[in-house]
């Protein structure tokens, strides 16, 4: 017939090449994906295996250490100059004041940027880009005036906590998560007679789970880690993170300890294991998403 397409006629060859193909290409996939995988995971085996070690190995061999050679008294050795208990508790309660933070003024923030109208939502949201460009130890020293001389809330938890109190980056990701809501559901609960908060407490954060896992998770990173602003806030050694006491045993302990290498490392296996199970826990909050299923039809 005339101008009809013709038909590429699919022969028992070509579809053997293409499954060839799709074959070697899963295949190489696979493989880089394995070595990436292996690149990014040995520095935390190394970690691991040195915390474990009686005597320290340094050389590639120490990497697959005899079983003779593994232990557990590097923990005991560095919990006997720092408490890790007490160390975590405050990493805990530092960095859970971060994020309680984080999450009610972003949310609220996020939500006033994405759905209601009001005059400088502009300048607003341009200001918060603005903040997340100026780098933080800029503003360490006036902070530390601040808070420390004019406050007096050093050697305090809320002195550490203040500084990230607010999170400019958790304030964008939430507003860009709540753009993509239907309007439709807020319309429809506003002649219902729902209030802004009874929207974004009932219909605009349930919409949004995969955000706030996300923000928890990149925000948790920041103040678990640490170091300089409680290293400058705090001087009594019972309030201080974990991260300021592995560092303050790093610079003064560490070298009269009977193997300082493995100690620092069973510090370092603590502070890192948290963050570790919490994205293996969370991680499939990140491409997970169910806006569309609030909207039929």
């Amino acid at each position: 017939m005339a101008g009809s397409k013709s038909r590429v006629r699919m022969t028992p060859a070509n579809a053997l090449s293409d499954t060839k193909m799709s074959r070697g290409q899963a295949t190489l996939r696979a493989a880089v994906l394995a070595l990436g995988a292996l690149v990014f995971l040995f520095p935390f085996y190394y970690m691991v295996i040195g915390s474990l070690q009686a005597e320290p190995d340094p050389t590639v061999a120490g990497a697959f250490p005899h079983p003779s050679n593994l232990t557990l008294d590097n923990f005991a050795a560095i919990n006997e100059r720092i408490s890790l208990l007490t160390g975590l508790v405050n990493s805990g309660i530092f960095t859970g004041g971060v994020l309680l933070g984080t999450l009610v003024f972003g949310l609220l923030a996020g939500y006033a940027l994405a759905q209601l109208q009001w005059r400088g939502r502009g300048v607003t949201f341009a200001l918060a880009l603005l903040v997340q460009v100026v780098p933080f130890q800029l503003l360490m020293i006036p902070l530390y005036v601040l808070i420390a001389r004019d406050y007096g809330l050093s050697d305090n938890y809320l002195g550490m906590i203040l500084p990230f109190f607010i999170n400019s980056t958790a304030v964008v990701i939430f507003r860009q998560y709540f753009l993509q809501l239907p309007k439709e559901l807020f319309e429809a609960a506003r002649i219902d007679g729902a209030s802004e908060l009874v929207l974004l407490w009932r219909i605009a954060i349930p919409l949004v789970r995969p955000a706030l896992i996300t923000v928890v998770l990149l925000t948790f990173i920041g103040p678990w880690n640490e170091f300089l602003w409680p290293f400058l806030i705090t001087k009594d050694a019972a309030l201080q993170p974990l991260a300021v006491s592995l560092a303050n045993y790093i610079s003064t302990v560490a070298a009269s300890a009977a193997n300082p290498f493995g100690a620092t490392l069973a510090g370092a296996v603590v502070l890192a294991a948290p963050v570790v199970v919490l994205f293996i826990v969370f991680q499939r909050y990140f491409i997970s998403t169910d806006i569309g299923s609030g909207v039929k039809g």
